[in-house]
């Protein structure tokens, strides 16, 4: 644990005291909702681990774990949508993160192209029947994927 992490201490420490005891799982993650500054839309949810949690810190701009590539990542270093955090805020037992940022340029968050990654939403409050299917929330992309990633 770094200098500035705290170890976890007691359940009223944790809850009521003013220590940084973030709570990283037993993949040394800790989930974090980024919410747009300007809107209070939900952008994205993602994983840190305790290095991008202090580069966050440390930089004022996002960075997250990826797992599926299994390496640090900077928001928008390959897309140019830079992720600059105007508050940060840790749950009541510090095992989850909430950042408010503000996103440079066309404000984006999802690799497919939509502003936000919620961009489908689930029916609820019927029985179903047969398999869902999800219903379209955004339609607009606000860039193109296949300009950005040249993958």
């Amino acid at each position: 644990m770094s200098k500035v992490f705290l170890q976890r201490g007691s359940k009223e420490e944790i809850e009521d005291g003013s220590g940084f005891m973030p709570k990283f799982d037993q993949n040394g993650l800790i989930p974090c909702i980024a919410t747009s500054a300007k809107t209070g839309d939900v952008l994205m949810f993602a994983f840190m681990n305790e290095e991008a949690l202090q580069k966050t810190i440390e930089t004022g701009e996002a960075h997250y774990w990826s797992r599926s590539r299994g390496e640090l990542w900077h928001k928008g270093a390959s897309s140019g949508f830079v992720q600059k955090v105007t508050d940060m805020r840790v749950d009541c037992d510090q095992d989850c993160l909430w950042i408010s940022v503000e996103v440079t340029g066309d404000e984006a968050a999802c690799h497919k192209g939509y502003q936000s990654c919620f961009y489908r939403s689930v029916p609820v409050g019927q029985k179903p029947d047969k398999a869902l299917n999800l219903n379209m929330n955004k339609t607009e992309k606000v860039f193109d994927p296949k300009d950005i990633y040249k993958d």
